[in-house]
């Protein structure tokens, strides 16, 4: 039997990524709460808990055959790997994550421009690097080893990565622009994306993970519905497609089913039972394939 050695992320990503890994069907598990290697419920696929910092070295060179990583550290990586899914997802949200060139609220800088000559401190070093060179600024970046914020008031700016900013706004700070966004991958190894088994693995890891993510956001809902009060149910229905339509077996009845985003439930079920429909049943999802 074939195995594919898949890497996980640890720190930030690690909770959101088990919950997802589950939800997708591949629901990881280890022996020990602090262990690396782990095991999968597909017994082809083993995984190994490595920092999203490092994933993409480890891919690139054969260590692993696919892994999941942010899109920040392939580039800070410079790594040579196959990008084989976008999975938009972080710690908080099902949203990407922003890199941003921040100062205290009290310093009279007001641009990227405004840093050459200063010191800026930050776990992504290459990247803030490339962007000074883009933006024509001569500064020195130096690599923080973490709790970054924290040190936005001994050196002159800080790079640091966000998805809401309220941790920024906490600690009195001020954006001065993005420089990068960033989003989950799903990586390979070029070597194991050419194995034509491991490719299949990979690809259907990928579509089971993005229909995992789109499930979060969404719920099926089931109702009965008059023939007459059909076309009023329909018309509030945002349905990922038109909704599946069955006849029950009391004449003149059918019964409807479909799938909508979970925020505009609350307004919906009681739009859609002054229009008419009955029984109305709302369940989660675990996955939506388009």
């Amino acid at each position: 039997m074939g195995v594919l050695k898949l890497g996980v992320p640890a720190g930030s990503l690690q909770e959101s990524t088990m919950e997802l890994m589950a939800k997708a069907g591949y629901a990881v598990s280890s022996s020990q709460s602090r262990a690396y290697a782990l095991s999968t419920a597909d017994p082809e696929i083993t995984a190994v808990r490595f920092r999203a910092q490092e994933m993409s070295r480890y891919v690139e060179d054969g260590v692993l055959d696919a892994g999941l990583t942010g899109q920040d550290w392939i580039d800070e990586a410079g790594s040579d790997v196959v990008q084989v899914a976008e999975l938009v997802y972080a710690k908080q949200r099902l949203a990407p994550v922003r890199w941003v060139l921040a100062v205290p609220e009290e310093s009279t800088l007001r641009s990227v421009h405004d840093l050459q000559g200063k010191l800026i401190a930050t776990e992504l070093v290459k990247v803030t690097q490339r962007y000074l060179a883009a933006n024509g600024v001569g500064a020195k970046v130096e690599f923080s080893w973490g709790a970054t914020e924290a040190k936005a008031r001994l050196v002159d700016a800080i790079v640091d990565v966000t998805e809401t900013g309220t941790s920024l706004r906490a600690n009195h700070l001020r954006i001065l622009d993005t420089v990068m966004t960033s989003t989950t991958k799903l990586i390979a190894n070029r070597k194991s994306w050419g194995d034509a088994w491991k490719r299949t693995k990979m690809e259907n890891l990928a579509i089971l993970l993005q229909g995992a993510i789109l499930a979060r956001e969404k719920v099926g809902l089931k109702m009965n519905v008059a023939a007459g009060s059909l076309p009023a149910v329909l018309a509030l229905l945002p349905a990922m497609r038109r909704p599946t339509i069955s006849q029950l077996a009391e004449a003149e009845w059918c019964a409807l089913e479909t799938i909508v985003d979970e925020s505009l439930v609350r307004d919906l079920i009681p739009k859609l039972k002054r229009a008419g429909a009955e029984g109305i049943i709302e369940y989660p999802l675990n996955k939506v394939i388009p």
